[in-house]
């Protein structure tokens, strides 16, 4: 039995990341996190910026992006 990420449906989906939903524009069966590096099954992708146009695995990938990017209220840069 294959993984879910081999075989001939195995690769890179581009995304365009829109407010509350996203767009595929290449079709594939993952996006790439854009702090972990993990890839993310696009039936599962939760999580996105879309002012950075990026995808993240979880909810603390998401959180260390905003704090990259000092998006967060009160934060010094």
């Amino acid at each position: 039995m294959m993984n879910r990420f081999e075989g001939g449906g195995n690769r890179e989906a581009k995304i365009r990341y829109l407010d509350a939903d996203f767009q595929i524009l290449t079709p594939g069966t993952f996006v790439t996190c854009a702090i972990t590096g993990r890839p993310v099954l696009v039936d599962e992708l939760k999580y996105w910026s879309v002012a950075r146009q990026e995808a993240y695995v979880d909810a603390a990938a998401s959180l260390e992006a905003e704090k990259r990017a000092g998006a967060l209220p009160n934060q010094r840069r």
